[in-house]
């Protein structure tokens, strides 16, 4: 971020639920240009390029990405354009112009086969091709040299976009049954949260961060399976009806998908705890407050 007042923050995915998260927690930092994928494809190197030497940013943040797990197993090449191929230009560009990039990577770079929370350290292994991607994407960034910051995050949801809670609510109101799998774990997490931490981790400024640079988790506290996270939708939704929807749990070989998913997927914080003094809420504390806002 230079020396420069305030600093100039190119945002891309603004559109995502991150993104639109994004735009309000990092407006009291800085003057924020964000980006939906019409004015920015990260499919498209040269037009990265331009748009970054445009803006000249001091700060990038890449909330942008191909999040169709199933769907990327048939668009391989798109994917890695965008999770792959595009963070390491944005990584080229911010390194020529002294600036920080902000990327945010997934839980799926883990293979699930560990039985308790992983951390920064353990070695990845994805199981799909969404996975793999992303983790070509953190490679790529670490790569370039540039001061960076890399945050995992897991099973992301809001009152916004394409996610789980949103789509087991609208089955909810279509069915009277539900079946969702209940051997694959993780931390079900808010994208408001996401993006209050980034911000509070961004306050600290320029030279913060290229002390304490690197790859951090940052997820909601706990643990449950999608089955417990439909569940406790359900139980908090406060619309009439839904509290009868029968939810049957079932075993991921009973549910047909293209692309094979970790069975833990739970990310350690405390790396993000110790280093930042940031620690998220547990997730259904978080549910809790989402369904406050009675928006759904």
């Amino acid at each position: 971020m230079n020396v420069i007042a305030p600093p100039r923050i190119m945002l891309t995915g603004m559109s995502g639920q991150v993104g639109w998260e994004l735009r309000r927690t990092l407006a009291p930092l800085g003057a924020v240009v964000a980006l939906n994928r019409r004015q920015l494809d990260l499919a498209v190197p040269g037009q990265i390029r331009e748009r970054v030497r445009e803006i000249k940013p001091n700060l990038i943040v890449n909330a942008a990405a191909y999040t169709a797990v199933d769907k990327a197993e048939e668009e391989m090449e798109l994917c890695r354009a965008v999770n792959g191929t595009a963070p390491g230009i944005l990584a080229e560009e911010a390194k020529s112009l002294n600036a920080v990039l902000i990327h945010y990577s997934t839980d799926y770079v883990f293979d699930g086969t560990k039985k308790i929370p992983y951390v920064e350290d353990d070695e990845p292994n994805p199981l799909n091709i969404y996975g793999r991607t992303k983790l070509e994407g953190e490679r790529a960034v670490q790569a370039v040299g540039v001061p960076h910051l890399i945050l995992r995050v897991s099973g992301v949801y809001g009152k916004r976009g394409k996610n789980f809670m949103l789509t087991v609510l609208r089955l909810a109101r279509e069915k009277g049954e539900l079946k969702v799998v209940d051997d694959q774990v993780g931390s079900p997490t808010w994208s408001r949260m996401i993006a209050e931490a980034t911000a509070q981790i961004l306050a600290r400024g320029y030279y913060a961060l290229l002390e304490r640079g690197g790859v951090y988790h940052l997820s909601a506290g706990g643990e449950t399976s999608w089955y417990g996270f439909a569940r406790a939708t359900l139980a908090r939704s406060g619309k009439p009806g839904l509290h009868s929807v029968q939810i049957m749990p079932i075993s991921t070989g009973q549910y047909r998908s293209v692309a094979r998913r970790p069975a833990y997927a739970v990310l350690s914080n405390g790396k993000l705890n110790r280093t930042f003094g940031i620690a998220l809420p547990d997730w259904e504390a978080a549910l809790d407050l989402v369904m406050d806002e009675q928006l759904l």
